[in-house]
């Protein structure tokens, strides 16, 4: 089983003090999340790929920045800036290739966009096409203020998108959005390839694991009957947790249930 941190759960902490940061708490699996587009591009990639290096990291999947931008640029029907956020992305993939990540975390257009489902299928293939040509993958995250955060819709998706439906489950954005979590494991399957992860009780829906309530034990047997292989990405909001450890912590408690399976 590989447990990891997104450094989106460090935000405002630069990319690269991130992985320092993750480096000696002894995280070994990682997401990065850029919060500009200097921390896809060298220097700041330079600085990151030392630390993992060194400290035996990996990589799994980034996440960028720019997913507010996607409504009015990738799933637009303009055509200028459908090929700007492309070659944008582009860029991104390059950056992954030499980092050796193969997820690129998606959210997609928002609800209140005007995309119609037929457009959007058309538009995510456009991307995951695209990625291909770099040996990515771009999977949906299920988020609560887009499209993605209706399961109905991530089920259009992998009807229509075959082999491209590829999808991102994320705990904390399926009980914002009063989806079940378990209902959307069932139907997705084996298109889910990235999970984030985060406790939850009755008052907070983003805890660090094991200071809530969730059945950790019940998503890793199912997650393990799909045959996953993929990550169990700790993704928390910087406000949810006191320290650092509180992460590595995560992580380690995610490990002990699945050992104990």
């Amino acid at each position: 089983m590989k447990a990891g941190v997104s450094t989106a759960s460090m935000y405002p902490l630069h990319a690269e003090d991130a992985f320092r940061e993750l480096a000696e708490l002894g995280v070994t699996t990682a997401e990065l999340f850029a919060n500009s587009t200097c921390e896809a591009r060298e220097p700041v990639t330079g600085l990151i790929r030392d630390t993992v290096r060194e400290h035996g990291m990996e990589i799994v999947s980034f996440h960028p920045f720019s997913s507010p931008m996607e409504s009015v640029f990738l799933f637009s029907d303009y055509d200028r800036r459908i090929e700007e956020m492309l070659e944008l992305y582009r860029e991104f993939f390059g950056t992954m290739q030499l980092l050796g990540t193969k997820i690129f975390v998606l959210h997609g257009a928002i609800l209140s966009s005007n995309c119609t489902p037929e457009h959007y299928v058309r538009q995510f293939r456009l991307l995951a096409e695209t990625a291909e040509q770099f040996g990515v993958t771009v999977a949906q995250e299920n988020v609560s203020y887009c499209l993605s955060g209706k399961l109905d819709f991530l089920k259009m998706m992998k009807r229509e998108l075959g082999g491209y439906a590829r999808f991102v489950l994320d705990l904390k954005q399926c009980r914002r959005s009063r989806e079940d979590i378990f209902a959307a494991v069932r139907e997705l399957g084996d298109s889910i390839v990235h999970l984030h992860i985060s406790d939850a009780d009755a008052d907070h829906d983003c805890l660090p694991v094991g200071h809530g309530c969730f059945d950790f034990r019940r998503l890793i047997q199912e997650m393990d009957a799909l045959g996953y292989n993929g990550a169990y990405m700790v993704e928390l909001y910087r406000r949810n947790y006191d320290e650092y450890y509180r992460l590595k912590e995560s992580v380690d408690r995610l490990l002990e249930i699945s050992d104990g399976i």
